[in-house]
């Protein structure tokens, strides 16, 4: 398997910038997750790696050698499509042995038969050898398009959002499977995804995508304790981060158009760091319902998810989002106190979004 090095990658289409100056590294037998709102760029990137694409600047390069002049079938990557690129009149044996039949690899029959096999055993896809692909289920016909890629062990795999069809059920054991297989191959693997359940639960490492700009590269942990921007905060975390306009004076953090003040942790006493108005990130979990809470607020919503339930809390002409374990029986227009979590607050400049260093 391979390491992936992009380095300024630019690429225009007319008047619009896909991709502005992206540069990012993928590691050998890395899972690397591309993670981006729609039009992010992340196909885009994808294509110029496999060579579909070319770029008006930049280079790519597999294991410090560019492959920028090489074309897409000597670059030896796979590449899954959100679109299962199967042939609905071929058998799910036939779509699989298609690769390895290609003049270039020469490959005889029973070796293609023993890695189609092989192949199919890690899928759990044997008993649909000899079915038509046109009479498969939407999860069947992913297991053979994602098939079809590993069968070749390519140097590389890339996968545009691969489980975007899927219901939520199958998506989730996609999921597992596709993190066993590339664990236990070994394989370098691209995968790209608006979906930050799919990049926090797969990844060793998040690359975020907005605007055809790389915002942040980091660990799951990074990416959700530290994120970079308001962006990352928004976009990964189910529900989302609260952001709220704050300020801070005489050590004292007040959020605006509330009663809540908090003491003011480190960060916020150094005036270098922390202007006097700011953008306040907590996260759900960190705002905690307690009888002892330091903070008042009235129920105004709650959502009962089973495993969790979301309470809105009001404070003054502001709503906090908390997360609590269960089903919990607080009721709309009760009154609630609550502590906040100090050491995991976030603070982000109020004009460009950025997080203050710590």
């Amino acid at each position: 398997m391979s390491q992936i090095t992009l380095q300024n990658i630019t690429k225009r289409f007319g008047t619009v910038t896909a991709l502005n100056n992206v540069s990012f590294e993928v590691k050998h037998a890395e899972f690397f997750v591309l993670l981006g709102p729609t039009g992010a760029g992340k196909t885009t990137t994808l294509r110029i790696i496999a060579g579909l694409t070319k770029q008006d600047a930049g280079s790519v390069a597999f294991d410090g050698q560019p492959v920028d002049t090489l074309p897409p079938a000597d670059r030896d990557v796979a590449f899954v499509f959100q679109q299962y690129s199967l042939y609905p009149t071929m058998t799910v044996y036939e779509n699989l042995a298609f690769p390895l039949r290609a003049p270039l690899r020469r490959m005889k029959e029973e070796e293609i038969r023993k890695r189609v096999t092989e192949t199919a055993e890690v899928l759990r896809i044997s008993h649909l050898l000899q079915r038509k692909t046109a009479r498969l289920s939407g999860g069947e016909m992913q297991r053979v398009s994602i098939g079809r890629a590993i069968v070749r062990n390519p140097r590389v795999y890339l996968m545009d959002e691969p489980l975007s069809n899927l219901d939520a059920k199958l998506r989730e054991a996609l999921r597992v499977e596709l993190s066993h297989l590339q664990r236990t191959q070994g394989s370098t693997t691209l995968f790209v995804t608006h979906d930050q359940i799919e990049a926090l639960t797969m990844a060793d490492r998040i690359g975020v995508l907005n605007h055809g700009c790389i915002v942040q590269v980091g660990t799951p942990e990074d990416i959700y304790d530290r994120p970079a921007t308001t962006f990352v905060a928004q976009l990964v975390g189910s529900p989302k981060i609260n952001l709220l306009n704050a300020a801070t004076d005489g050590g004292v953090i007040t959020i605006m158009d509330s009663d809540v003040h908090l003491p003011a942790c480190e960060l916020c006493t150094d005036p270098a760091n922390l202007p006097c108005e700011f953008i306040l990130g907590i996260r759900p979990e960190d705002v905690r319902p307690d009888p002892a809470g330091l903070f008042a607020g009235e129920i105004a919503l709650t959502e009962p998810l089973g495993v969790e339930t979301l309470l809105h809390i009001r404070i003054g002409r502001q709503t906090l989002v908390s997360t609590v374990p269960g089903i919990s029986p607080l009721s709309r227009g009760e009154s609630v106190r609550f502590g906040i979590v100090r050491e995991r607050l976030h603070f982000f400049d109020r004009t460009t979004g950025v997080r203050f260093s710590e």
